[in-house]
């Protein structure tokens, strides 16, 4: 898979996911038989990947990840997004790392932030 096809899974693979709640498509489409998860509150594999973001987006029904920009290099590819929960709260900044292998995401690491209120400088997060 070449970095431009990297970059384009896996932003289609999140929106998929979290945006249009379908999970199920997101995984048979580009996760591998297997899927190492990093993130502490998700187990490893598609299925379980699948459990966490339907019980997520009950939790939080107006959620959406705005993805603002994606890297890929190698067989790497980062995403940096402003994941809201509700419509109405600056969100959090999110750092998805995804290692892909035969065309195909097989391992995953994040990293989230909330938004302050305020902040030191006027840059802001993204």
């Amino acid at each position: 898979m070449s970095e431009e096809e990297l970059e384009e899974a896996v932003t289609s693979f999140l929106q998929t996911s979290f945006n249009s709640g379908e999970p199920e498509k997101a995984v048979s489409e580009y996760v591998g038989e297997t899927y190492i998860q990093h993130n502490p509150q998700v187990g490893d594999g598609g299925k379980a990947f699948v459990d966490f973001v339907h019980s997520f987006r009950e939790q939080f029904p107006q959620l959406h990840l705005e993805i603002q920009r994606v890297i890929a290099q190698g067989d790497m590819a980062v995403t940096h997004s402003n994941l809201k929960l509700t419509a109405a709260e600056p969100g959090m900044a999110v750092a998805d790392f995804f290692r892909s292998e035969d065309g195909k995401l097989v391992e995953h690491w994040d990293v989230i932030q909330a938004i302050p209120d305020a902040s030191a400088n006027s840059n802001g997060m993204f």
